[in-house]
């Protein structure tokens, strides 16, 4: 369900191209235009624009918006641009390189994203950056959240809803013996079955061990694991049984206390608003008894926030 609200009558990609040129052209960059016309096109017309852009102009719009904006307005934009695996490609190269490694933000896109999605992300990160996503994995982590990932990027699981109902009891046993009931964790438990099931089956492996053992399975997770590895382990977990819920938590946390974490606040509403940020929207105020609108309205301010409350849509 997107949030995006694209105009009514069909947008011709060359006059935005040629809208676009001007925003730039002159003294100071006209951000508003920039803006109102990159907020209201969907995946496919922002490609059209780019392309449009680049023959008009013989440049790359990506560069010009580089050249012409700033600060976390000129972050947004230029993630919001690429379709939906190029974008997830570009996170986690930008996470993984340079000298701000952000093991939470690769951690979050490839524990959120299905199997064929990775399948789509790995090949274009190879094609794109020449190195392997698994290569660039293997430098940055270690231990068992390096397993983890490894697995989960390598695993083909099935994406379908049925799953098979003694497997899902054996699987909650199982993951008892392997954290709880024992002194000390067998992480290799949590990684092969967290890694090697469908989301349907793991959602219905938690509520199979919260009868079975009144506790919840995120609670065993919290307890058994820590650092990136229990977060891991959590993203999965939580996107198996909701995956609205727990962006809305991230969100959450992204705008609470002093200062709003920028970065994450972009990530989640650039690469949400056309999945699914009509649930995150639900879910944030069922949670929080505030619309995600509203609270994004009080932690940011300026371009930027005209920019993320397009995306976000200003319907509850």
């Amino acid at each position: 369900m997107t949030t995006l609200t694209v105009p009514p009558m069909p947008t011709y990609a060359r006059q935005d191209a040629i809208d676009l040129h001007k925003a730039f052209k002159g003294f100071g960059c006209d951000k508003s235009a920039v803006v109102q016309i990159l907020a209201h096109r969907d995946s496919t017309q922002r490609a059209q624009i780019q392309q449009e852009y680049r023959t008009m102009y013989s440049e790359d719009l990506s560069q010009r918006i580089s050249s012409e904006l700033s600060g976390d307005l000129e972050k947004a934009i230029l993630l919001w641009l690429p379709d939906p695996a190029t974008r997830d490609a570009m996170i986690l190269k930008q996470s993984l390189s340079g000298n701000r490694i952000d093991l939470t933000a690769a951690t979050e896109i490839i524990c959120s994203r299905t199997p064929s999605q990775l399948q789509t992300i790995k090949q274009i990160y190879q094609s794109r950056f020449g190195s392997y996503l698994e290569q660039d994995l293997s430098i940055q982590t270690s231990g068992d959240h390096q397993k983890l990932l490894l697995s989960y990027i390598g695993v083909l699981r099935y994406e379908g809803p049925e799953y098979d109902p003694g497997m899902v009891a054996r699987d909650a046993k199982d993951l008892y013996k392997a954290g709880e009931k024992r002194i000390g964790t067998d992480e290799n438990v949590f990684i092969h079955i967290f890694t090697g099931r469908s989301t349907a089956h793991l959602a219905a492996v938690s509520a199979s061990y919260k009868q079975a053992y009144k506790k919840s399975l995120t609670k065993a997770v919290k307890n058994e694991t820590s650092g990136y590895f229990e977060h891991g382990l959590l993203t999965i977990l939580r996107c198996a049984e909701n995956p609205a819920k727990y962006f809305a938590k991230v969100l959450h946390k992204a705008m609470k206390g002093m200062g709003t974490n920028d970065s994450t606040l972009i990530r989640v509403v650039v690469t949400r608003t056309e999945m699914d940020m009509q649930y995150i929207k639900a879910a944030y105020y069922q949670q929080y008894h505030k619309t995600l609108v509203e609270a994004i309205h009080s932690e940011i301010s300026g371009h930027y926030r005209t920019f993320i409350e397009s995306l976000v849509g200003h319907n509850h």
